[in-house]
């Protein structure tokens, strides 16, 4: 009997470790299923924030907000992909005049979710797509309660070496994985319903492969 597996995709660490490799374009239920290794996918929880907007909204915010929303209905239409949204909060600009934000609640509704579905052993492995080292007492209480977990990263230096240390299992992405998994251009005859690079506004290059 195949082992059922939850996925947990923190959006934030993802679209990091996509700018170390020039932001390709990707199919993000490949990546769900690669992560699983053939085993059972139980459900896929991504964890995003919608971009933020002022009191008096400008149409560049609301064309990111029409956009980014889009993507979010594409991505549910996915098999068992549930998403899980946040909300950015302004903490200011730097020196040069850019604007400073922070994630906020993500990380909590993963945490509550990973919790709830290992208490209730509702799948036998965790995967988690992240690299925070504030997941580290996440890990250790999921594996307490009997589940295996599998830590998907990116290349060296973006994830936390304790993370990485205390995990069960480990896969990286790899220029040569998002060759794999890269978005397929759909056809006349089919609705597409994968999934491409989140932020529409950040110029697209593709991997070559």
């Amino acid at each position: 009997m195949k082992n059922r597996v939850a996925v947990f995709i923190d959006a934030g660490y993802l679209t990091k470790v996509l700018e170390e490799y020039h932001k390709p374009k990707i199919d993000y239920y490949k990546l769900v299923n690669w992560s699983c290794e053939k085993e059972e996918l139980l459900r896929a929880y991504y964890y995003d924030c919608p971009p933020y907007q002022s009191p008096n909204p400008t149409p560049e915010e609301r064309e990111k907000m029409s956009k980014k929303q889009s993507f979010f209905a594409a991505l549910e239409s996915n098999p068992r992909f549930t998403l899980r949204q946040g909300r950015l909060e302004l903490r200011g600009y730097d020196d040069k005049g850019k604007p400073i934000f922070a994630q906020k609640k993500t990380d909590l509704q993963l945490g509550i979710d990973v919790a709830r579905i290992v208490t209730k052993k509702q799948a036998e492995v965790v995967v988690i797509i992240s690299g925070d080292s504030d997941f580290v007492p996440l890990v250790q209480f999921a594996q307490q309660e009997g589940a295996i977990v599998r830590l998907v990263h990116g290349p060296k230096k973006s994830f936390h070496r304790e993370l990485w240390r205390l995990v069960d299992e480990r896969k990286e992405i790899t220029e040569e994985l998002l060759c794999k998994i890269k978005l397929e251009k759909p056809s006349s005859t089919k609705k597409m319903v994968s999934l491409i690079f989140p932020d529409p506004f950040i110029k697209r290059q593709g991997v070559f492969c």
